[in-house]
């Protein structure tokens, strides 16, 4: 009776496998019917038609009824969460809200505000991805602490171990806050020109700090929208709306620009979030190589599709584990991700220090020389003669005075300007 049974639920599956994949070919054979009439051809693809919007419609509800009806049931036997499978409705109630504004709304006002959103974002100072920094910071330690921590518990994990990514949470947070809160270095009359007498004679002042190498920076340049003379090695930012002493770039996810007297905030902000991280990915990916050895999945073989038994291979485990803790799997991904974009990253901004140099000055110094010195007119009087070419870094000192210069910025002495 029992293989009966099942006989019985596998002809059942096969039917109902079998009737989705026909209406799945009814609507191909269907749509290249149709496409073969030069007049449906026209009406669909030339013309403002609704058959596509329906075509969509009923293929989401034949996914979503299959899911449903099937693999909603399978996964509560098995314990899933309510909260996993929550998410593809909440997406779909999310989907079918957005697909109605493309539906609905004029192409041009959609584009004004695309266009208007996406200079709000990266063309003016704005706090969005701020909060998005620190709402991705809480979904992972709050997955983190709500379901790793206490496995890692029931593993004997020392509480130390455990602790590292809340201390480097609150280094980082420090860190963060000062990136986003310290002054880069603007550029001010007030420190443009040195004062007289002895800082006169000490060379204080933003214009003695760096020479212009006559390449990338030139003396006497006056910046249109400060109205100051622009040091070596600055910059004016466009999204700040200031000039920047030693400038890097403009960080969105700061909303703040990388100059002089920040810089070394930002490498360690840069360590630190690497750091926190990689910790977490450590924890994590600890915890579920122990709950792997636990289940003796490693070990274990399962049925294929013919009736022979397999050995479960790395794709089994990780599928495995996908769907016992799909929250957990996801967020390890998420980190080993962000880990791999920042380390790169990082090591970046650790070349450029090592050799004193900005990422604004290795953008431009692509080219090396300007246009101007390779053609050799000098019309405007700020092009001098052109660097040896094996003189790439101009402004490196050696590797710890170019350290100290970021650990320890010089910054000038201001005077009250007429």
């Amino acid at each position: 009776m029992e293989d009966e049974a099942a006989r019985g639920c596998e002809f059942l599956w096969t039917m109902d496998f079998l009737s989705l994949f026909a209406v799945y070919v009814l609507l191909v054979l269907g749509t290249i019917g149709l496409s073969s009439s030069q007049r449906c051809f026209h009406q669909l693809f030339h013309q403002r038609s609704r058959a596509f919007i329906f075509l969509h419609l009923l293929l989401e509800l034949l996914v979503y009824g299959e899911f449903s009806y099937e693999v909603f049931g399978f996964c509560r036997e098995m314990d899933t969460t309510l909260g996993s499978l929550a998410v593809p409705y909440v997406l779909l109630a999310l989907k079918t809200r957005l697909f109605y504004l493309c539906i609905t709304s004029d192409p041009a006002r959609l584009q004004s505000s695309s266009q208007r959103c996406f200079h709000q974002l990266f063309h003016q100072r704005s706090r969005a991805f701020i909060f998005l920094h620190l709402l991705l910071e809480l979904l992972v330690y709050g997955e983190f602490s709500y379901e790793v921590f206490g496995f890692c518990r029931e593993m004997d994990t020392t509480l130390g171990s455990l602790a590292v990514p809340y201390v480097l949470l609150a280094l980082k947070t420090r860190l963060f806050y000062l990136c986003i809160t310290s002054d880069p270095g603007t550029v001010t009359p007030a420190w443009v020109t040195p004062a007289s007498g002895a800082q006169q004679a000490s060379g204080a002042g933003q214009l003695r700090i760096y020479p212009y190498d006559g390449r990338m920076f030139h003396p006497g340049v006056l910046c249109p929208t400060c109205r100051v003379v622009k040091p070596a090695r600055s910059k004016h930012c466009r999204v700040c709306d200031r000039c920047v002493h030693r400038f890097d770039h403009h960080c969105v996810w700061l909303n703040n620009c990388v100059g002089a007297q920040n810089a070394r905030y930002f490498l360690l902000y840069l360590l630190s979030v690497c750091s926190m991280a990689g910790s977490v990915a450590l924890l994590t990916g600890d915890m579920l190589l122990h709950a792997t050895l636990r289940s003796g999945l490693l070990s274990s073989s399962y049925l294929d599709r013919h009736g022979q038994r397999q050995p479960a291979g790395p794709l089994f485990v990780i599928q495995h584990l996908f769907l016992t803790f799909p929250r957990i799997v996801f967020m390890l991904g998420f980190l080993l991700l962000v880990l791999l974009l920042l380390s790169g990253y990082g090591l970046f901004h650790g070349y450029l220090l090592l050799v004193n140099q900005t990422s604004n000055e290795w953008s431009k110094s692509r080219g090396l020389a300007c246009r101007r010195c390779r053609s050799g007119q000098s019309a405007d009087g700020f092009c001098g003669p052109a660097p040896d070419p094996p003189r790439r870094h101009f402004y490196s000192r050696g590797v710890w005075r170019n350290l100290a210069e970021i650990c320890f910025p010089f910054r000038p002495a201001a005077h009250k300007v007429d």
